[in-house]
């Protein structure tokens, strides 16, 4: 394998390329290092292609100003952006974790509270960029990252723009976003917030089935089909897709920008009204094992003997613990109780009624519990009203007397 030559220089004097994480038709990211705070952070280095574009270089450096603005836990703070004649790049926060994307391979379509847990966060993030007129333009499961302790939270705001009104956009723009863009952005028109939207629900779509809703052999196939066509209901692939969520994709998804919702925010506000509806259980969502990030990370710190050893994800002792396989994101009872991979096999593929590998069961033992709740309070505030107008009617009735009359 042919050695990165970036990797070991020091940019702007201040920042070692320590590794690479991973490489994209624009930017290649790498594991840093911040050598006068001895911080680690990630690295994003625009292609060599751009170094010389005065106009690029004057846009990614505005958008960056733009973007390093908005605070968000939902959002990857960035810290610096490089002067490096060769080399514009980000210096942002290091996410120790992996991608949406690495998820989705190692475990599979997703049950709806997983759904949530994922989507809150990045709309979240959205809707405050959309609040101060900016647009993401690339929502997909490679800019949404996973920390080792559960967050989640969106990456690469304004690359795509500042490449486009440049004029250095290329097909590599598109090779990577097909399956996301909204109409309006297959046709070249102007984007907004609800661009965001389209790319949210296709997203929401591939969480719960696994699977993209428009497949085709080029990424020009794959962009044109949603010119003419709608996204199909989740539940058409996938069996126990509430109908919510059938809802929630379509209105995202429409192919009338007026029909969707109106922006991140009123996207995050419908979802919390489903989960709450459905008493969907919070959720941590967990990082994937195998991430390029962690695999970095181990090359780094094997160069460091005067360091600790890489952290790998923190060991934890849950009361609920996933189930370790692709599809699998069934809760299972932690391997010190005896269970091993035959019986995880045999209750994977028991009869009962599952969605993705989750038991049916457990979303209806969570909604009754919500139910009984509210009885209780129902109850509780009833006797307390009885309670008061027996007071006011016997105080009504005995009023004379108590006043001597």
């Amino acid at each position: 394998m042919r050695s990165d030559p970036l990797v070991g220089a020091l940019l702007d004097g201040r920042y070692r390329v320590e590794a690479r994480i991973a490489s994209g038709g624009m930017s290649t990211v790498y594991r840093g290092l911040d050598v006068r705070l001895d911080r680690p952070v990630a690295l994003k280095v625009m292609d060599a292609r751009y170094a010389g574009d005065k106009e690029f270089l004057n846009r990614f450096h505005r958008e960056a100003r733009a973007i390093a603005s908005l605070k968000h836990p939902g959002l990857v703070a960035i810290y610096d952006q490089g002067n490096d004649p060769a080399h514009p790049f980000l210096v942002m926060e290091l996410i120790e974790g992996g991608t949406l994307r690495e998820l989705l391979r190692e475990r599979g379509p997703m049950p709806p509270h997983a759904v949530v847990a994922v989507l809150r966060p990045v709309l979240g993030g959205l809707g405050v960029a959309h609040q101060t007129g900016l647009v993401h333009r690339d929502v997909k499961p490679e800019n949404v990252l996973i920390s080792d302790d559960g967050e989640v939270k969106l990456v690469d705001f304004g690359l795509v723009r500042a490449i486009a009104e440049a004029g250095v956009t290329s097909t590599s723009v598109i090779l990577g976003t097909a399956a996301y863009l909204s109409p309006e952005q297959v046709l070249g028109h102007e984007t907004g917030p609800c661009s965001d939207v389209y790319s949210v629900g296709i997203m929401a779509f591939e969480l719960l089935t696994g699977t993209a809703p428009f497949t085709g052999d080029s990424a020009l196939v794959v962009a044109n089909q949603r010119l003419d066509r709608d996204v199909p209901p989740p539940s058409s692939v996938i069996d126990g897709v509430p109908g919510q969520f059938d809802a929630f994709i379509a209105r995202a998804t429409a192919r009338n920008i007026d029909d969707r919702f109106a922006d991140a925010s009123a996207m995050g506000a419908e979802l919390d009204v489903i989960a709450e509806e459905l008493a969907l259980p919070q959720f941590r969502v967990p990082a994937p094992q195998n991430s390029a990030q962690h695999a970095a990370a181990t090359v780094v710190h094997s160069r460091r003997p005067d360091r600790a050893p890489a952290a790998g994800p923190p060991v934890r002792t849950p009361t609920r613990q996933l189930t370790r396989g692709p599809r699998q994101w069934q809760a299972a009872a932690p391997s010190a109780t005896g269970v091993d991979d035959h019986d995880e096999i045999a209750e994977y593929l028991s009869p009962p009624r599952q969605f993705a590998g989750i038991a049916i069961e457990e979303f209806r033992w969570a909604r009754q519990r919500s139910r009984r709740l509210m009885a209780f309070w129902v109850l509780t505030v009833g006797v307390l009203t009885g309670l008061v107008a027996i007071a006011g009617w016997t105080l009504g009735t005995n009023l004379d007397g108590l006043l001597g009359r």
